[in-house]
């Protein structure tokens, strides 16, 4: 019967220490992805921003020495991350690929023009900085149009600082969020132990020798729930890198290892300080309330 007796109590504190780890693991692996998206929300804005094309359109009277020495001074411009000739012939291709039909065919003749994409880097892509661009290029005589997305400029430019805002607001929430699914998961463990806490201190326990090995265990379970959402997080870091290898996710190891570290270190700081307060309440309990 005594036998039984252990292997059920045995069962239930490890279902118990399950519970608390995989709260504290899925917790701190929402919590290291919103850091990490903070920390990228600048690289992920840039990354959008330099998908945005000036396109210079040339006259077809332009010489190819002109044009040759245009490219030359916008690749040397601090403004422009790469530009590129595009031949009438190579914008055909590409347009009879993507509608499917070759519209040469049907015309007759060669509409589009010669024309250099220019992708500029992300501190000069905003409304104002790309229209005095665009009209500096457009004063040349060979050149006979430059046109970019405009809407798509304008509504970047707007809601890139409404997004950090947004994500650094929904950070600290969720981290008050995570802070109170934490504390409350190892709460309900305490609770479980209320009268082992209060049976102690009857028979003269201090109150630091009943803490003691509470919070050791819960700092335990903490670790143990950082390095499974870290694992979490490195797999995801991996999928994406492997998938969208031009968003740099693994360029700043710097960066990383600081994300990491923090999520470890929630981990262990918020079971520390969950388990001292649960601890201290049941504590300061009178024998009666732990009934309720």
């Amino acid at each position: 019967m005594s036998k039984s007796f252990e292997r059920y109590q045995r069962r239930k504190l490890i279902s118990s220490y399950f519970s608390v780890i995989l709260s504290i693991a899925l917790v701190l692996f929402l919590l290291g992805v919103l850091g990490l998206l903070v920390l990228n929300t600048k690289k992920l804005a840039d990354h959008f921003k330099e998908e945005i094309t000036v396109s210079v359109f040339l006259k077809d009277s332009a010489k190819e020495v002109e044009i040759g020495q245009l490219q030359k001074s916008l690749v040397l411009s601090e403004y422009t991350k790469s530009a590129v000739f595009v031949s009438k012939d190579e914008a055909a291709e590409e347009h009879s690929a993507e509608i499917g039909e070759d519209f040469l065919e049907f015309l007759g003749y060669n509409p589009l023009k010669n024309s250099i994409d220019i992708n500029l880097n992300a501190d000069f892509v905003n409304t104002a900085q790309v229209d005095s661009i665009a009209q500096s290029i457009a004063s040349q005589s060979f050149v006979e149009e430059v046109s970019f997305d405009r809407p798509t400029l304008d509504l970047l430019t707007r809601n890139v600082k409404r997004l950090g805002l947004g994500i650094l607001i929904a950070s600290a929430l969720f981290t008050l969020i995570a802070v109170l699914l934490i504390n409350s998961s190892i709460r309900l463990s305490i609770y479980s132990k209320r009268f082992i806490i209060k049976t102690m201190q009857m028979v003269g326990a201090t109150k630091s020798f009943i803490r003691k090995p509470f919070i050791w265990t819960n700092i335990k379970l903490g670790m143990i729930g950082a390095i499974l959402a870290l694992l979490g997080l490195a797999g995801m870091l991996f999928y994406l890198n492997q998938n969208f290898p031009q968003l740099g996710l693994l360029q700043d190891m710097v960066q990383l290892g600081l994300v990491f570290a923090g999520v470890f270190a929630a981990g262990v700081l918020i079971s520390l300080a969950s388990t001292y307060f649960a601890t201290q309440r049941f504590l300061n309990l009178r024998t009666d309330d732990l009934y309720y």
